[in-house]
């Protein structure tokens, strides 16, 4: 048992330090370092444009307001991976973000989070997390939970809104 319990703080301890490693582009052009998170919950949330999930961002900024002050961070990550559905260059999703859902949450720059191209954030996400929580995502607005301690904690499909009590409960119980 004690064996175990090493070997997940060590398991636990390398994917916070490989995750707080990561720097990316913001949709700003700025470089964006996931260090910034450190501390934080982190609710990591692939967005797009034009998909059925779209006024899901009208949420995220809810709980990003709601939340922000205890800790949580929403963190945007466009991509035209899922039916080409974000279309715009960086500029004009940012754009769209601010002025259609009043978004005030950080955005990285719109890449791809599938596959060999993925962006070392989703090839952390989805490759060297917890066993329930690995896998491709195969849609828009997947929901990746992390907790303070730099832990993936949920992996919530599309269909999961942001004010979803499953969700909200999570989020309230790591802050």
């Amino acid at each position: 048992m004690r064996f175990f319990i090493l070997m997940m703080f060590f398991m636990t301890s390398s994917f916070a330090q490989e995750i707080y490693s990561i720097k990316d582009k913001g949709i700003d052009g700025k470089e964006y370092s996931m260090s910034e998170l450190k501390d934080k919950a982190v609710l990591i949330v692939n967005i797009a444009s034009q998909c059925g999930y779209t006024s899901q961002l009208e949420e995220l900024e809810t709980l990003h307001q709601k939340y922000k002050a205890k800790g949580l961070v929403v963190l945007g990550v466009p991509t035209n991976d899922f039916g080409g559905q974000t279309p715009e260059d960086d500029k004009a999703m940012a754009e769209f973000c601010s002025k259609k859902y009043h978004v005030t949450f950080p955005l990285l720059s719109k890449k791809t989070i599938k596959g060999k191209e993925k962006r070392d954030l989703y090839k952390l996400l989805t490759e060297k997390t917890a066993k329930e929580f690995k896998g491709e995502v195969s849609w828009n607005f997947v929901k990746f939970l992390i907790n303070k301690k730099g832990e993936v904690i949920g992996r919530y499909d599309s269909s999961v809104k942001p004010t979803d009590k499953e969700l909200t409960s999570k989020i309230e119980s790591v802050l």
